[in-house]
């Protein structure tokens, strides 16, 4: 396994993480994860290469400019590291923010992208307001009253209890924020990532062409399975695996999921 970094196009230092050998699998993280969340349910054993791009405001990537935070220049960052790397074709996708930009790399240049994964997608073709506007709220407390006094507030909150008792895992994703290093890079993202989407139209994900596989769970507020679903109407050559929730069991959760990975990477599925 490997660290490195590179420079973006405007001037953003970048890290990333390369781990094993053989077929390029570009893997992405969601929004506020550290590299590990992606690594955790990747299937290190089956001869493959893992390249996780650290987005703008994660680990030691630069937080850059407020207004280049968006899915679509996450996408050109993923883009701009394959071309560092010397990869000109590679399976592409990653966990909520991840899968938005695979499907947005498929999308825009689907010649890079071998075989896409959606896994728990946070979007379909339209902002999700509804589903993630416990992200503004997290922003909202950490800028008014900091990391320590913010969480204690925070988890007193109706919105944050009533979260807790519909999707624990997502209540656990939230408090996880104020335990971020570089807090300014937690308000930035919260505060601009959620109000957009992957800016594919409709009529482009239905054009997508390379096999996808995509993942859901239900159990989840932020990430619902209708989502999945939709996706799966859409998309012409996908197939929807349903998985255990991390609320409901945690190791059935990584165990089914690197299982699903295991299948559509290695040639098993599709």
């Amino acid at each position: 396994m490997t660290r490195g970094t590179f420079t973006s196009a405007d001037g953003c230092k970048l890290e990333f993480e390369v781990s094993g050998e053989g077929p390029p699998v570009l893997w992405q993280h969601g929004l506020g994860a550290p590299i590990s969340q992606p690594a955790a349910v990747f299937p290190s054993d089956q001869g493959l290469k893992r390249i996780t791009l650290a987005c703008r405001g994660h680990e030691s990537s630069d937080l850059g400019s407020f207004d280049r935070l968006s899915i679509a220049n996450f996408t050109d960052d993923a883009r701009a590291l394959l071309d560092h790397l010397g990869i000109e074709t590679a399976a592409v996708g990653g966990i909520s923010l991840g899968a938005g930009i695979g499907l947005h790399l498929a999308a825009f240049h689907p010649e890079r992208v071998s075989r896409l994964i959606l896994a728990r997608p946070a979007w379909v073709d339209r902002p999700s307001l509804a589903t993630q506007k416990i992200y503004h709220q997290v922003a909202e407390t950490i800028e008014k009253r900091g990391l320590v006094d913010g969480l204690k507030h925070f988890q007193v909150r109706r919105e944050f209890l009533d979260l807790k008792s519909a999707s624990p895992d997502n209540a656990a994703s939230a408090l996880s924020y104020f335990n971020r290093p570089r807090p300014e890079t937690t308000i930035a993202l919260l505060s601009t990532i959620p109000l957009g989407f992957p800016g594919v139209p409709r009529e482009m994900i239905e054009a997508i062409g390379m096999p996808t596989l995509i993942i859901g769970n239900a159990e989840d507020i932020v990430h619902p399975l209708a989502f999945a679903r939709e996706l799966n109407e859409l998309i012409p050559a996908s197939k929807l695996e349903i998985i255990t929730s991390k609320t409901v069991d945690p190791q059935a959760y990584l165990r089914e999921f690197r299982i699903a990975l295991t299948n559509f990477l290695t040639g098993a599925e599709l």
